[in-house]
């Protein structure tokens, strides 16, 4: 798995050579950010998970930062934020909405969003902006919370599924040499 990983990410000599990277070639020729080994995927599969929510195109520039910051491996750390998608983003936002709707004891249910109104564009904006003032508080708290959560459990998952597979791979050479 890691000669194929290794066939698809740039070398050390493409990072240096690239004008736009140049700036940053002493952070992003760490060699904590392109090992991968169990703690340094499990900390990417973290921060890719917990950047995924961040809206917009700034998934993959957070995940960037975020794998920066706690030296994990960069691009693993970038490919995970690909769960969130067009078909994702919805449900996960709100799921998001209910998580914290809940932390933050609103008791009242989905509030739904103005019907839009090509007669009345200015009322409709006005509307939805106030639509959107009501939802941000629980909408944010739950993102930061669900994205918290994700990253936890991507953290320990990841450190589970390796150590599995290393039993696995120690009991098919220890049953190679008997």
């Amino acid at each position: 798995m890691r000669r194929t990983l290794k066939k698809y990410l740039p070398d050390h000599e493409t990072i240096r050579n690239n004008p736009w990277l140049k700036p940053f070639e002493s952070s992003l020729l760490h060699p904590r950010l392109w090992h991968l080994n169990r703690h340094s995927a499990a900390g990417a599969v973290a921060a890719g998970l917990f950047c995924g929510l961040i809206p917009g195109p700034l998934q993959m520039l957070g995940a960037a930062i975020g794998a920066l910051l706690f030296r994990v491996n960069l691009p693993l750390a970038m490919f995970v934020t690909l769960y969130t998608n067009p078909f994702t983003i919805v449900p996960l936002y709100l799921l998001a909405y209910q998580i914290g709707r809940l932390a933050i004891g609103e008791s009242n249910g989905f509030i739904t969003p103005p019907a839009f109104s090509a007669t009345d564009f200015i009322g409709w904006t006005n509307a939805m902006q106030a639509w959107m003032l009501t939802v941000a508080k629980p909408l944010g708290f739950g993102l930061i919370l669900l994205a918290s959560g994700l990253a936890i459990l991507g953290y320990i998952a990841t450190q589970a599924a390796w150590r599995i597979y290393l039993i696995a791979a120690w009991r098919r050479r220890k049953a190679l040499r008997s």
